[in-house]
């Protein structure tokens, strides 16, 4: 499966962006209030400038406290993120995530942001080719 199916699968609620300059405290009120965990960082919201997760925030307050919550996301996010592209295969998107153990991926094409894919995504996909793949293998050996 290539990940613009996987987009497509996913409806079109457009990518949620994050200021580079907004708070550790306005992020973590995003995730808490969408239910996700990560948060493409971007100025323009058409650029991935970067990435914040909840990995990113809770890394950062076991080691400096409460206080960072005033700090700016610019500060901890992980900067140049990896990307992949609308005609990348899930597989090749999964062994990435795997390799970078990260979570969230944007989609950018052409310097672009126009998507992103989380690993519950890819994995999601993976299942349904595998399952899609045995039920072929299942009616060819049953002679359908």
């Amino acid at each position: 499966m290539l990940v613009h199916q996987i987009l497509k699968s996913k409806g079109n609620d457009g990518v949620l962006t994050i200021n580079p300059k907004s708070t550790i405290e306005e992020a973590i009120g995003i995730l808490a209030e969408r239910r996700i965990g990560g948060l493409v960082v971007s100025s323009d919201g058409a650029s991935a400038r970067g990435i914040i997760s909840e990995r990113d925030i809770v890394r950062t307050m076991a080691l400096r406290g409460q206080g960072c919550l005033k700090d700016k996301v610019e500060d901890i996010m992980t900067r140049n993120p990896v990307c992949c592209k609308r005609q990348d295969t899930s597989e090749s998107v999964l062994i990435k995530m795997t390799d970078g153990r990260f979570r969230h991926m944007p989609v950018v094409e052409e310097g672009k942001l126009v998507g992103i894919v989380t690993i519950g995504d890819v994995v999601k996909a993976r299942l349904m080719e595998l399952s899609m793949e045995k039920d072929a293998l299942q009616g060819m050996i049953m002679g359908h």
